[in-house]
C-alpha cells in the first residue's frame, strides 16, 4: 500500500521513537496534488511505557497499516 492511500483515523505502526508503536491518523497525508512529508497523529506511547500524545511523523517513517484486522505493509 501507497502513503497516498493511507487516510485519517487509519490505525499504523511507526517508528518515529526507535521501535515500532500504534498510532491513529489524525489529518490525511494527502494536500492538494501531492503527499505530505509529515503528517499529524495520535500516538500511543504506553506501549512502550511512555505518554500517548499527538505529535508530527514523517511519513518515511510508517512501517504498517491496518486494515480490516490485518497488518498491511506501507511503501513511500
Amino acid at each position: 500500500m501507497k502513503v497516498s492511500e493511507l487516510k485519517k483515523d487509519d490505525i499504523i505502526l511507526s517508528k518515529q521513537l526507535g521501535v515500532p508503536i500504534k498510532g491513529k491518523i489524525v489529518e490525511s497525508p494527502i494536500q492538494g496534488r501531492g503527499v505530505k512529508k509529515t503528517i499529524l497523529i495520535y500516538a500511543y506511547g504506553e506501549d512502550i511505557g511512555m505518554f500517548n500524545e499527538y505529535g508530527s511523523i514523517y511519513t518515511t517513517d510508517i512501517l504498517k497499516v491496518k486494515r480490516n484486522n490485518n497488518w498491511i505493509n506501507v511503501e513511500i
